[in-house]
């Protein structure tokens, strides 16, 4: 798979945090399809082709997650539970991405699964620096497996 193939998908409900999101990875050159979900719900139609997302076909997966854990509807430790439950989606790679600096969170999204917990830098230079960075390592330099 090229890196062109592979898509992002983005859960975010704040669309300041999302538009900053996609700006950011497009400033720094990473043009793959993003996918964004507005809630949990969204985002779980769109990876089981339920709901919205009906007669998707979910063979076609997102090469990495970033999921915000506030969500309305169902919550991002809840959207994470059920894709480590569920066969065809617990080996994708999760990225919380989140304000939160709670340490309960850190740990419980690591009990579930995560494979990064990165805390959103307020700054934008610094926002855009760290979404460089998870991009090119997520895009370019992570294997994954195949599912």
């Amino acid at each position: 798979m090229s890196i062109s193939n592979k898509m992002i998908l983005l859960v975010e409900d704040n669309p300041d945090d999302e538009a900053l999101a996609i700006r950011a990875l497009r400033r720094n050159h990473i043009s793959n399809e993003i996918v964004v979900a507005r809630d949990g719900v969204e985002a779980l139609d769109y990876l089981f082709g339920t709901g919205i997302h009906a007669g998707r076909n979910i063979n076609i997966k997102p090469t990495v997650i970033l999921l915000d854990l506030k969500l309305p509807r169902v919550d991002g430790m809840e959207v994470l539970r059920r894709l480590r439950e569920d066969k065809r989606t617990s080996l994708l790679p999760v990225v919380i991405l989140t304000t939160s600096s709670e340490e309960q969170d850190l740990v419980k999204s690591y009990s579930l699964g995560c494979n990064s917990y990165i805390r959103k830098p307020v700054d934008f230079l610094q926002f855009t620096e760290a979404v460089r960075q998870l991009g090119m390592y997520w895009l370019l330099m992570n294997e994954t497996p195949p599912v």
